[in-house]
């Protein structure tokens, strides 16, 4: 489901790279690449479907995680270009097309394991959070990194239309920033440049701190093994630094 998710995503950017490789629309064009992320959700489809003790699960209320990414996708395809956009729409953005994958993938692990359902909604919260923070960062990336630290493109969420944290912030700060950007009269090294100058990345930056916090109050609460919070440790601090050693 998440291969899946990253081939059309890489159609719908015109991404050329994904983690340093050659994407599948750059390589065999974008009908094959969709074709091929349509299969991935099929074989999703059918792994679910090969579960031999499926029925044991009947009763768990399993949330249409998909349908949040796609929605998610979606609100922000018809955000493309706003400038005006505010910070609820962002988050609720993000909440779908990135965290949903990530509260998924948590809620999965939890409830194979066994454990009491009471902490269904702790690990929900969790990969909630953490997925937050990955794009919360993922968007800074965008604006600090390079192609070859990243690789994958750099500083072309703009240039598709996606507005982040960091713009909508500095739009909040500086009208006439706006206004220049809704007139095509700002260059992207001059966009670069107020967005750090106002504050846009100090306070994305801020923003996934505040989601860290929240992730760690739930790890130290876990009734969990030390290697295991060690482990869900590691996973929020890699989302939380990213490209950061």
């Amino acid at each position: 489901m998440h291969l899946a998710t990253l081939v059309h995503d890489d159609v719908i950017d015109n991404a050329k790279t994904r983690r340093g490789a050659e994407t599948l629309q750059k390589k065999f064009g974008k009908r094959t690449a969709v074709i091929c992320g349509d299969y991935l959700f099929c074989l999703a489809l059918k792994c679910i479907e090969s579960i031999p003790n499926k029925r044991e699960y009947a009763d768990i209320d399993f949330v249409d995680y998909m349908g949040k990414v796609c929605l998610g996708e979606l609100t922000q395809h018809v955000n493309n270009g706003n400038v005006d956009i505010s910070v609820f729409t962002y988050l609720k953005i993000i909440s779908g097309k990135t965290a949903a994958l990530f509260e998924a993938s948590f809620f999965g692990g939890i409830v194979f394991c066994d454990d009491e359902q009471k902490d269904f909604e702790k690990y929900k919260r969790l990969g909630h959070y953490i997925g937050m923070i990955f794009q919360l960062n993922d968007d800074c990336i965008d604006f600090e990194a390079t192609q070859e630290l990243a690789k994958k493109p750099v500083q072309s969420d703009f240039d598709q239309g996606v507005i982040t944290l960091p713009l909508i912030y500095a739009f909040e700060k500086k009208q006439d920033f706006k206004n220049q950007l809704k007139e095509n009269k700002v260059q992207r090294s001059e966009m670069n440049r107020i967005v750090f100058e106002a504050g846009g990345l100090a306070y994305a930056h801020q923003t996934a701190k505040k989601y860290y916090d929240k992730s760690m109050r739930i790890i130290e609460g876990l009734n969990d093994t030390p290697s295991k919070k060690e482990r869900l440790l590691f996973l929020l601090n890699k989302s939380y630094n990213g490209l950061k050693k």
